[in-house]
């Protein structure tokens, strides 16, 4: 199959509708990450976006609407959190968990009665949705547990030959992608961050807002999960990343006894000259948001320079840091260091 990246104009907006009405996957972009997107009620479009990724059929997909009124297809009942919810963040990078109606099929949610839906903060996302009249199903556009793609070069770089069509929007801004929310139970439960953080999400409930343990911590590989990005190792190069915990000073003395000549340093962009071996940055130390929209094109970049083993910085653990950190240790397999301490886990 011939893959073509697109520039988005009206027509071919019009034929990437036209495309997923007529059970094709197709690359899209997004505020967060470019989507592998597919009809979220034909079950063959669905099958394609497994299939195309290599991705574990326990893995479920996100559902992507352009309008509440589709939400109703697409979720046997909406909690009144969820509407209070999609009056603030939607469109935005917030997806969230409900009952699954009958306009998702069973395998795009795992077999689950729960699905996860959020509305895209991009119009021309939005505007293909629009027109292709079906919400569709969309997990990050790349081969599953390489890191995701936030220009539509990387997604052509794994999908070249696996799909049509990619319409190129440029690069994401959020870079990470969407922040997770359970609404399943009475306390609602983050099982994935994001840039919308525990503090946004408390502040619009008036309610307090958990974080899930499988968000730090690595969970059973035969548990269930109700969003994606929870099991399997994921967003990862082809490197052996470790993640070091400690000071500046502290990093430096370790990767300089611990490092060869195919070993990089992943670090804030304050800090490249002070680390003693090659080091790319990916954001600035104090702002998780720049951490956040380059945290995998440096990925990324560390395949292209044929890094070996990779030492990286660890950012914070709180607000948009968690989504940062949440991504690196799962590109890190769990490996973390804790240089005060000497004393490596595999969490």
């Amino acid at each position: 199959m011939e893959t073509k990246i697109l520039k988005p104009t009206n027509e071919n907006i019009i034929l990437a509708a036209s495309l997923l009405k007529q059970g094709e996957v197709i690359g899209v972009p997004t505020e967060t990450v470019y989507g592998l997107a597919g009809d979220s009620g034909n079950k063959s479009a669905i099958e394609k976006i497994f299939k195309a990724k290599g991705r574990p059929n326990d893995n479920p997909l996100i559902c992507h609407i352009s309008n509440l009124e589709m939400l109703k297809r697409v979720v046997k009942e909406i909690p009144k959190d969820a509407i209070t919810l999609a009056k603030r963040f939607w469109p935005g990078p917030l997806t969230i968990i409900m009952p699954r109606g009958k306009g998702v099929c069973k395998e795009s949610c795992a077999g689950l009665g729960s699905v996860g839906v959020r509305m895209p903060n991009n119009i021309i996302t939005l505007k293909i949705i629009e027109l292709a009249g079906v919400p569709f199903s969309a997990p990050s556009a790349n081969i599953s547990g390489k890191p995701s793609p936030t220009t539509a070069m990387d997604v052509y770089e794994d999908m070249k030959g696996k799909i049509p069509v990619i319409i190129d929007g440029g690069e994401c801004e959020a870079g990470v992608e969407s922040t997770v929310l359970s609404l399943l139970n009475n306390t609602p439960i983050i099982l994935r961050p994001g840039v919308i953080t525990k503090k946004d999400l408390e502040k619009a409930l008036s309610k307090e807002v958990k974080i899930a343990k499988g968000v730090i911590e690595e969970i059973s590989s035969t548990q269930k999960v109700l969003s994606p990005g929870m099991k399997y190792k994921h967003y990862a190069p082809k490197a052996d990343i470790t993640v070091l915990e400690g000071s500046l000073e502290e990093f430096c003395e370790y990767v300089k006894s611990h490092s060869d000549e195919s070993t990089y340093a992943m670090c804030f962009d304050e800090e490249k000259d002070s680390i003693p071996i090659p080091s790319i940055s990916y954001g600035k130390k104090n702002d998780p948001r720049t951490q956040a929209h380059k945290l995998f094109s440096t990925l990324r970049e560390l395949d292209a320079l044929n890094a070996k083993k990779v030492f990286a910085r660890c950012p914070q653990k709180t607000g948009v840091s968690l989504a940062v950190y949440n991504r690196l240790i799962r590109s890190a397999g769990f490996k973390i260091i804790d240089l005060k301490n000497k004393n490596k886990t595999f969490c």
